[in-house]
């Protein structure tokens, strides 16, 4: 069953988002293997990314190994701290 993750970074800016993806996403600008969508943008007081994986594994599998070491060993102009963390299990995904 898909799973979905919102990130959100308090005072968080495009310029942080934009290093933070470069370091964590392919450099083809494809997405990492497992997650089928990805969205971001402003929001109120920040930043907000939301991602879809297929699974809750598959989410598992690319914090533990990429994501968190990625972040841990710091990216130059990246996000400064880890984010708030919502995880959802996908009821219902629609496309237009």
């Amino acid at each position: 069953m898909a799973y979905g993750i919102v990130h959100h970074f308090p005072g968080g800016t495009k310029e942080q988002y934009e290093a933070s993806i470069r370091a964590v996403h392919p450099s083809d600008g494809s997405l990492p293997e497992g997650q089928i969508f990805h969205a971001a943008g402003p929001s109120a007081d920040g930043w907000t990314i939301i991602a879809i994986h297929e699974s809750q594994e598959s989410w598992e599998r690319f914090r533990d190994e990429k994501l968190m070491p990625t972040m841990s060993a710091g990216i130059d102009g990246g996000f400064p701290t880890p984010p708030q963390e919502t995880g959802f299990t996908v009821h219902n995904q629609q496309t237009g």
